[in-house]
């Protein structure tokens, strides 16, 4: 028998599981005050200077608490379905669906790129060329802020949310991502994590900001 395929249809997946997904996450930022002072950092450095994606978006709340601080944001999700609930959540922001590995957008066009465990739906080599897609639809000197899990391997969920999916995620160790980073043309300005909230997943989580070259 061959291996089953990584994540075959994370779309569909996201659809059977966006309500509660949503309920979960949607107000997540309210009980983070660590990922919350990373994103003001970030909010302070893009307001004013462009626009923003948010990829992965899921229902939208990191670019909710973006627009909120000022940055021209809209969102970017591989479901259609998340896209849907996002727009319902957020009804004053822009989303639109696609795929981070091949943006419909054109080169040099934002000032900054902020995914928050967006990159650990793809296996490990599919992360640095993703990477270098986002570096190709930033102006030099544009920033991305990325949050992930920490650690290594994969870790697997056969009945996610209890709607009887299966879903992989990546774990990346923190120096691995910003070695990814580097050669996918980007400066490493800082490499960040926590333990876990008592309410999260139990891994450590990390984040990393760099500016495009």
């Amino acid at each position: 028998m061959s291996a089953p395929r990584w994540n075959p249809d994370l779309p569909g997946t996201y659809a059977r599981v966006a309500q509660p997904y949503a309920e979960q996450f949607f107000d997540e930022l309210n009980r983070k005050p660590f990922d919350r002072a990373l994103l003001d950092r970030f909010a302070a450095r893009v307001a004013g200077r462009g626009r923003v994606c948010d990829v992965g978006c899921g229902p939208g709340h990191v670019g909710g608490y973006l627009a909120a601080r000022g940055v021209d944001v809209f969102g970017l999700d591989l479901s259609a379905a998340m896209v849907a609930l996002a727009r319902e959540l957020n009804p004053t922001l822009g989303f639109e669906q696609g795929d981070l590995r091949a943006l419909s957008l054109r080169d040099g066009s934002l000032i900054g790129v902020v995914a928050f465990y967006s990159l650990i739906h793809l296996e490990r080599p599919a992360a640095e060329p993703a990477l270098a897609e986002l570096a190709r639809v930033l102006h030099p000197g544009g920033l991305v802020l990325l949050a992930f899990h920490g650690g290594e391997g994969v870790v697997h969920a056969d009945d996610w949310f209890g709607r009887g999916v299966s879903i992989d995620a990546t774990l990346f160790q923190p120096d691995e991502m910003a070695a990814y980073l580097e050669r996918a043309g980007f400066v490493v300005d800082e490499v960040t994590t926590r333990p876990p909230y008592e309410f999260e997943y139990p891994t450590t989580r990390v984040y990393a900001a760099a500016v495009k070259r």
